[in-house]
């Protein structure tokens, strides 16, 4: 999957760069191939790229519900008391 979409991009930013060249000769080809570029860009890299990245992932991590709000909150009291200890031994 990860070759898949490195080749793709490839293929996709080639295909940009050759239409942007082509263009200033014939500009209705150099349109069309920057076209169909754009349209596999967005309608067949993007979607395999969001699945690829989201497929092994667990939503409820990134929700926030009181669970996580907790956690969080957790989180930022054990790094404020880190700080004042490290303040207090820098003093010290």
């Amino acid at each position: 999957m990860k070759y898949f979409l490195n080749i793709l991009f490839i293929l996709v930013v080639i295909g940009l760069i050759v239409g942007f060249v082509i263009q200033n000769t014939n500009e209705s080809q150099g349109n069309f191939i920057i076209g169909i570029s754009v349209l596999t860009g967005f309608f067949i890299l993007m979607p395999v790229f969001i699945y690829h990245r989201w497929k092994d992932k667990k939503v409820e991590d990134y929700l926030l519900n009181r669970k996580n709000i907790y956690k969080m909150r957790d989180y930022q009291h054990q790094k404020e008391i880190e700080k004042r200890e490290k303040k207090k031994n820098k003093y010290n």
